[in-house]
């Protein structure tokens, strides 16, 4: 992430598009990308349960049609049907995500005593805006930095907003954008918030959750992210 001078500070922000990710940490079998594999993965077991499917951890071809639809759904490759590291990864996010419930700063990691402040949990990838202790808004998945590009921690304020910015670096579209750091932004992408490997920096959200952070949000509002995100 980069900025330019306008004015003092013309930004230039990036967008989330990843390129294709290997299988990490375990060997997929040798098919092409659009065939359903018949071998059963180290994660089989879990990734049966977490899809609702007969938990006997041995891959069938009915398997392997549900874990490919969920691989296409989310942008993870190859898209194989394989129960593996990456596959189980996004999985057991989610299942992270969704105990969070209504309580997003259970921890008292984001500060209470700054009024309306937008924070970002990088090791749970979530966002929500409070009010004091009080929610305002989420917690919401995010798409936040991926490895050598991680999003920024600490405590920033949002210094410009751009609803129809592009990207001068990637030239894609970056709607939405609320800047607080450098280059880094919380905007919208078309993209899942599950997709891997991340974003080049910036906190990426739905159409839905960018927008609402928009309309909630202003110049001078104060931001903090705080936490790892697993991979970086």
């Amino acid at each position: 992430m980069r900025h330019m001078a306008r004015r003092g500070a013309v930004v230039l922000g990036v967008t989330g598009l990843v390129a294709p990710l290997a299988l990490a940490l375990g060997t997929a079998p040798a098919q092409a990308a659009t065939s359903c594999t018949t071998s059963t993965g180290p994660y089989q077991k879990k990734v049966e349960k977490f899809l609702g499917r007969p938990v006997d951890g041995r891959q069938s071809a009915a398997d392997c049609k549900a874990i490919k639809a969920f691989q296409s759904k989310h942008g993870i490759t190859p898209t194989i049907g394989y129960a593996g590291p990456v596959t189980w990864g996004v999985m057991d996010l989610m299942n992270k995500q969704k105990a969070v419930g209504k309580n997003p700063n259970k921890d008292g990691r984001c500060p209470t005593g700054k009024g309306r402040i937008a924070c970002v949990n990088l090791t749970l990838q979530l966002s929500w805006i409070q009010d004091g202790k009080r929610l305002v808004y989420g917690p919401v998945p995010v798409r936040t930095g991926r490895d050598k590009y991680e999003t920024r921690t600490g405590l920033k304020k949002i210094y410009w907003r751009h609803i129809d910015h592009v990207s001068t670096l990637y030239h894609v579209k970056m709607p939405y954008s609320q800047f607080f750091d450098g280059g880094q932004a919380f905007h919208s992408v078309g993209l899942s918030m599950w997709n891997p490997p991340g974003s080049h920096g910036c906190v990426n959200m739905t159409p839905k959750d960018a927008k609402k952070y928009w309309s909630l949000l202003k110049k001078g509002d104060d931001v903090f992210v705080y936490g790892r995100k697993p991979g970086t």
